[in-house]
């Protein structure tokens, strides 16, 4: 009965407390870039984890030590199925977005915030503690640095509005931009009977904004294009 570990009340407090705030730290940079899994939701994650994962260890304390069965307990059986079962909670932070899909780095933060929520329930406060920081710079600082350095090399991104004849197909025209070298980053289509549009928003050196209106203008069923903000 001695050999098998306990966990003193003031200490189940200290981890639930720090796997909290490591969490509601990364969630509220997500919640300040308006992010749809922001503070609370890291904060929970964070907090079930650490629960799930004291639970596994320390939870069937009384079960084991009463000696009506011999029983292998593995502490680490229950704490290992939130590795995968996070999975759902980042599958539906992404959005699909016309070409383009949003949400891959809140989903990785909700993973990472399983793993620092995991870390503190076991006792490894250093480790949370170290992850969370490492999180805070690469959302923040380290985004910043990249957008700047990056930025320079990028070409710089067109907004393109294409009017299009009623029943015809936006295919073309994605066909012709990217033909032209350019890399659609957006489409967005819409219109009526009377009259159909599409929104690009296309990353294109400069030297073939003028060859790309040519070649798009030319396609059947476009009646008018124009560069926009």
């Amino acid at each position: 009965m001695h050999s098998i570990p306990t966990l003193a009340g003031w200490e189940v407090l200290l981890r639930l407390a720090l796997a909290a705030v490591l969490g509601a730290a990364i969630g509220l940079e997500r919640e300040i870039r308006e992010r749809g899994a922001g503070l609370r939701t890291h904060l929970l994650v964070s907090l079930g984890s650490a629960l799930f994962t004291i639970v596994s260890a320390y939870g069937f304390h009384s079960f084991l030590a009463s000696g009506a069965s011999v029983v292998r307990a593995d502490p680490t059986r229950i704490a290992a199925q939130i590795v995968t079962g996070i999975g759902f909670l980042g599958a539906g932070a992404i959005i699909r977005q016309g070409l383009s899909v949003r949400g891959l780095t809140t989903a990785a933060t909700l993973w990472v915030v399983a793993a620092i929520g995991l870390a503190a329930g076991a006792g490894y406060y250093s480790a949370a503690v170290v992850t969370t920081v490492l999180v805070l710079v690469s959302l923040w600082p380290l985004r910043i640095l990249a957008y700047r350095i990056f930025l320079r090399y990028r070409p710089e991104r067109e907004r393109l509005l294409v009017d299009l004849a009623p029943g015809r197909s936006a295919a073309p025209v994605l066909a012709a931009v990217e033909e032209a070298g350019g890399r659609i980053e957006s489409l967005a289509v819409t219109g009526d009977d009377e009259r159909r549009s599409v929104a690009l928003e296309v990353d294109l050196p400069e030297e073939a904004r003028l060859s790309t209106a040519s070649a798009v203008s030319e396609l059947d069923g476009v009646r008018g294009i124009r560069w926009g903000q």
